[in-house]
């Protein structure tokens, strides 16, 4: 059959399809910091005003010199203007499902909530180091910054909890016991 008859799965329109990491529990709301929207939507705006128009006139480029089976500068930029479609699609739709929240709007600010940032150590440890997390939306995680998404294990022992807490949680290690140190709103 003929390439330009058979249609490519987009994947963003699959929930099943994205990572584990990224998806939302079902009925959920796409909770996100204002820092997190406004990384979403700065990518959004550079693959729609730089990135795109750019590999248009690449592609435009390659299907003017003849030939485009094989045209390599044209099959790549195809492919590549595939891609940078299916993650603008996939951003407008994380953008117009956000839940915008301000930590620092917080009222609550004895106990844990979606964008605290927690001070914790292992409660089995006393010698252990302590570790700062933040906890943001799904989108915006990155432990090594140490950010993580509100739907992570972690996250979830340590809503609600307050300072001085010791909650328990099933981490890749095993079952661990941390302290909860410091819960702040920033």
């Amino acid at each position: 059959m003929n390439k330009a008859f058979v249609r490519e799965a987009d994947s963003d329109e699959d929930e099943d399809a994205l990572s584990p990491s990224l998806r939302l529990p079902p009925g959920s709301k796409n909770y996100m910091t204002r820092r997190g929207n406004l990384v979403l939507r700065e990518e959004l705006d550079q693959l729609l005003r730089v990135e795109r128009p750019k590999m248009v006139e690449t592609v435009s480029w390659a299907a003017g010199n003849g030939d485009r089976s094989e045209n390599g500068d044209y099959i790549y930029g195809k492919k590549r203007l595939r891609e940078i479609d299916r993650r603008i699609r996939f951003l407008i739709k994380r953008i117009e499902n956000a839940e915008v929240v301000d930590p620092a709007a917080q009222q609550n600010i004895d106990q844990v909530f979606f964008g605290a940032t927690v001070t914790i150590c292992d409660a089995e440890d006393p010698d252990a180091t302590e570790q700062t997390w933040q906890i943001v939306g799904v989108d915006e995680a990155n432990a090594s910054a140490g950010m993580i998404s509100w739907i992570s294990p972690l996250a979830r022992a340590l809503i609600k909890a307050r300072e001085g807490d010791v909650v328990r949680f099933m981490s890749p290690a095993g079952v661990r016991e941390i302290e909860i140190l410091q819960v702040q709103y920033v």
